[in-house]
C-alpha cells in the first residue's frame, strides 16, 4: 500500500473524483456477482435435472421433504408395488380422466356400437370447453379414429365431451358412468364429474387409482392402446404433438397420458416394458412438467429391474356382481357415493406419511407454470367420510399446486310449496371442518318432502322428425330436472318411477315426462320433472344424487 505524505496528499477534488470511482466500481460488482451466482446456480440445477433424466439410479433424498409429492410404481406382472408414496392420497386427475374416457370409449367400440369411422357429433356444449381443444364448430363431426388420436395428442377436451356426449347422451350422464366404472374396476375412491378433467372441486382420484386404471385399459383393449403411442396427430393441416415428452426417450415406454391444471400440479401415467419386466408408474402433483419427467424417468430406472420377469397376477376384471358393470347410460342407479373433498387450507396445514422408499430426483420450483383452464365448480352436499376416507383427509398434505381444492357450501332452503302436503322439510345434518378459511359441509342426511306420489300418465307422441326435439313436456316456466337419458321410453319412465320414490311425493305443478332427443342415427329418452323453483329443484337433485340417481337442474 502507498501511504501519502502530507507533500503528497491529493487536491479534495481529486480525492472526491477517487472516491466516487471506487464507489461505482463496488456498485458494479455488487450487481455482476450475484448476476454470475444466479446464472452458476441455475446452470447447476438444469444440469442436475439432466444428470437425474440420464443417470436416475443415483439416490436424492430431497424427494422425501415434499409432502405434496404422490407416486406409485405397480409390478404390471404380479401387482405388487415396487414403490408407493402418498398412493392413496386424495388427488385431481386433470387430463389424466381421459383415459377413463377412452376406456369407456374402447368399450363401445369392442361391443360394436361404435366404429373407428363413426362420426362424432359436435354440440355446442362441446365446442364451448376451454382449451387445450381442437376447436370444431357446433354440427361438425370428427371419426371415433381421430377423436382417439386427439385425446391422446393434443388432450381436447372439446372432444372429450363430444365423445362423452355421443355415448352417454350428455356429459353428466356419462360422468356417472364413469364413475361407476372406475369403482368396478377397484378405483374406490375415485369420482368423475366431468369427461376432459377441467378443474372440479369434485373430480378426485389416488395414484393407486389411477395405476389400476392404466393397467385395465391395456389388458381389456390391447388392440386400440396402442394409440397411447402416438407421437403426432394431423389434423386439419396441423400438427399435434403428444404431451408426453418421456414416449420415445425412455426405453420401452408405451404411453400413456399427462394432466395438469393448478389444483392438480403435473400429473403422469406411463407404462414401460422392457426385457422380461413391465411397469406401470404414477407421479402426481409436480410443479412443473420437467421436474415430474424427471422423477418419472428416475422412478422408471430405479424400479424397472425389479419387477417380475413371470406373469403371476390375473388380469384386472370388473365387478360383475354391481350395477356397475352395465355401461348403459338408462341403468346408472345406485352409484356409488364420492369420496369426501376436504378444503385447501386444511390441506396445506396437514403433515403428511413418509414413503415407504427414496428415489433418485427431486421437485424443481418453475415460475413457468400454465394458466389454469377455465372451468365451473359445483357446489353439493357431500356424503360422511368412512373411516378410510377420514384417514385420509389426517393424512393429505400436499404442496401448491397439487390440493383437493374445497368449495365454501351454502345451506339450501326448500320454499314452502304445500305445508298441508308437506310430511317432511329438507334437513341437512352436516358435519363442518373449520380451517379458518373456508368451510367445507359434509351432509349426513338429505331428506325431501313436500310433494305428491301421482304418477305421471304423460307419454311422448309416435312423430319423428331428424335433428328435432319431440318430447311429452309439460309447457310451464320454471326449472326442470333432468334424471338420465334412457335408450327407452320405458326406461326413462322407470327412471322417473324411482325418483318419485325418493322424493317422497310430488305437488300437482310439478310434472314428471320424457323427452325424445335424436342424436345422430341414436335416439335417447329424457327423464325430467318440470315446475319447480330452483332452489327446491336444487334440494331435489341434492336428494336424488345422494340416492345413488343422477340429476342435473335446467331453466325450463
Amino acid at each position: 500500500m502507498t501511504i501519502l505524505s502530507e507533500k503528497t496528499k491529493p487536491a479534495p477534488h481529486n480525492m472526491r473524483r477517487a472516491l466516487f470511482v471506487v464507489s461505482l466500481s463496488a456498485a458494479c460488482l455488487s450487481f455482476i456477482l450475484p448476476a454470475h451466482a444466479r446464472r452458476h446456480h441455475s446452470s447447476s440445477q438444469i444440469s442436475h435435472a439432466h444428470s437425474r433424466f440420464n443417470h436416475s439410479s443415483a439416490e436424492n433424498d430431497t424427494i422425501g421433504r415434499y409432502h405434496g409429492f404422490a407416486a406409485i410404481v405397480i409390478d404390471a406382472y404380479n401387482g405388487h408395488a415396487l414403490y408407493a408414496r402418498n398412493e392413496d392420497e386424495l388427488r385431481h386427475p386433470a387430463s389424466v380422466t381421459k383415459v377413463m374416457t377412452l376406456y369407456l370409449l374402447f368399450e363401445q367400440l369392442e361391443k360394436g356400437r361404435l366404429r373407428l369411422d363413426t362420426p362424432l357429433m359436435i354440440s355446442s356444449h362441446a365446442a364451448a370447453q376451454a382449451p387445450s381443444k381442437l376447436g370444431l364448430a357446433p354440427g361438425q363431426t370428427i371419426t371415433v379414429e381421430n377423436a382417439i388420436k386427439a385425446l391422446v395428442t393434443k388432450s381436447a377436451n372439446d372432444i372429450a365431451c363430444a365423445i362423452a356426449e355421443n355415448i352417454g347422451g350428455n356429459e353428466h350422464t356419462f360422468a356417472q358412468i364413469m364413475t361407476n366404472k372406475a369403482h368396478s374396476l377397484g378405483m374406490a375412491q375415485t369420482h368423475y364429474e366431468n369427461a376432459s378433467g377441467l378443474p372440479d372441486p369434485d373430480q378426485v382420484t389416488t395414484a393407486r387409482d389411477l395405476s389400476i386404471l392404466g393397467r385395465a385399459i391395456q389388458e381389456r383393449f390391447p388392440k386400440y392402446y396402442k394409440y397411447f403411442s402416438t407421437h403426432v396427430f394431423a389434423y386439419n393441416g396441423t400438427l399435434h404433438r403428444n404431451h408426453n415428452h418421456l414416449l420415445g426417450r425412455v426405453e420401452g415406454m408405451d404411453g400413456i397420458k399427462t394432466g395438469y391444471t393448478r389444483a392438480s400440479g403435473f400429473n403422469l401415467l406411463t407404462s414401460v416394458r422392457r426385457g422380461h419386466h413391465h411397469i406401470v408408474a404414477v407421479v402426481m402433483g409436480g410443479v412443473s412438467a420437467g421436474s415430474r419427467d424427471a422423477i418419472m424417468a428416475g422412478l422408471i430406472e430405479k424400479h424397472i429391474g425389479e419387477g417380475s420377469s413371470i406373469r403371476s397376477a390375473s388380469a384386472i376384471t370388473e365387478d360383475n356382481n354391481s350395477t356397475q358393470g352395465n355401461d348403459d347410460a338408462n341403468n346408472q342407479v345406485n352409484f356409488p357415493s364420492k369420496p369426501a373433498r376436504v378444503s385447501q387450507a386444511l390441506v396445506e396445514n396437514s403433515l403428511g406419511k413418509e414413503p415407504t422408499q427414496k428415489v433418485g430426483g427431486r421437485l424443481v420450483s418453475s415460475s413457468n407454470i400454465d394458466a389454469e383452464p377455465v372451468g365451473t365448480a359445483r357446489a353439493q352436499s357431500e356424503p360422511i367420510a368412512s373411516p378410510l376416507q377420514e384417514k385420509v383427509l389426517t393424512h393429505f398434505q400436499i404442496i401448491r399446486p397439487a390440493f383437493v381444492s374445497g368449495v365454501q357450501k351454502t345451506k339450501m332452503v326448500m320454499p314452502d310449496l304445500d305445508k298441508k302436503k308437506r310430511v317432511a322439510s329438507l334437513n341437512l345434518s352436516s358435519t363442518l371442518i373449520q380451517d379458518g378459511s373456508t368451510t367445507t359441509r359434509v351432509a349426513k342426511s338429505v331428506s325431501v318432502s313436500g310433494y305428491s306420489t301421482t304418477p305421471s300418465t304423460l307419454r311422448p307422441t309416435n312423430n319423428q322428425s331428424h335433428g328435432e326435439v319431440e318430447s311429452s313436456r309439460p309447457i310451464r316456466s320454471g326449472w326442470m330436472i333432468q334424471i338420465a337419458a334412457a335408450e327407452s321410453n320405458e326406461k326413462a319412465n322407470m327412471l322417473l318411477d324411482k325418483a318419485k320414490i325418493q322424493l317422497q311425493g310430488l305437488p300437482p305443478q310439478v310434472k314428471a315426462f320424457t323427452e325424445k332427443v335424436q342424436k345422430g342415427n341414436e335416439t335417447l329418452y329424457r327423464a325430467r320433472f318440470a315446475g319447480l323453483e330452483q332452489q327446491s329443484a336444487e334440494a331435489a337433485c341434492k336428494v336424488l344424487k345422494r340416492s345413488g340417481l343422477g340429476c342435473f337442474v335446467t331453466k325450463n
